[in-house]
């Protein structure tokens, strides 16, 4: 889909760099996403101390919530996992809510983005997998008898795969989808603010797709802790 106005694209035709820019939109809004979320942290940082600012309390808040959550899931044994998880959250809902700015563009409207966030999370929970249970981490594959092996092992392979094609394509899909109606309305009744509803929604829709792929990662990482049965 063709935008009418990307404000980071117009700034790399200005420096010479508009082939790169048009071919990878989501790429340069990947880079705006994590500079923005490089100085929020950085500025949050700064600003620690014993008695918290309005400012350290709402981090504080964001990200205690996503680890009790967590623990609620994994036990306190997966409380070493909310770096990950947590950045993985708060990345994709930035990359979601930024489309709602006029001149911006999802960086979660493309495959290449949320298909780099899948391998990420699906590569990822098989490392807990190994570190976990080392060469045994195979028996989550087997199945629970020997001679189930010829039928549960390609079932096993196609639903890990599975998992890539299924956080890929369901974060892209309503992204794209919000992307594509907002730019129909624009087009159509853009001088009648018809689009202000959906763009209201769209703040629902970005916290409800990055909840879901947060939920779905950690389910992910549960069941690789876990022994197999």
């Amino acid at each position: 889909m063709e935008h009418p106005y990307l404000f980071f694209v117009k700034l790399f035709e200005a420096v010479g760099l508009g082939h790169f820019a048009h071919a990878y939109p989501h790429v340069i809004y990947s880079w705006v996403v994590m500079a923005i979320l490089i100085i929020a942290g950085a500025l949050a940082a700064k600003g620690v101390s014993m008695i918290p600012s309005k400012g350290q309390n709402f981090f504080e808040v964001i990200i205690a919530g996503i680890e009790d959550f967590m623990v609620d899931i994994t036990g306190e044994e997966g409380r070493w996992l909310l770096p990950i998880i947590a950045t993985v959250f708060i990345y994709i809902f930035t990359c979601n809510l930024i489309g709602l700015v006029p001149g911006f563009f999802p960086p979660t409207a493309s495959l290449n983005t949320t298909a780099s966030c899948a391998l990420t999370v699906v590569i990822f929970t098989h490392i807990i997998g190994i570190k976990y249970h080392g060469a045994k981490y195979i028996k989550h594959f087997l199945g629970p008898v020997w001679w189930m092996i010829p039928i549960i092992f390609p079932i096993e392979l196609i639903g890990h795969l599975a998992r890539i094609l299924s956080l890929t394509f369901r974060l892209f899909g309503n992204m794209m989808g919000h992307e594509l109606v907002l730019a129909i309305l624009f087009a159509l009744a853009g001088a009648f603010f018809a689009p202000l509803p959906i763009m209201g929604l769209g703040i629902f829709v970005a916290l409800v797709q990055a909840f879901v792929f947060f939920l779905l990662s950690i389910m992910y990482f549960t069941g690789a802790m876990e022994h197999a049965h």
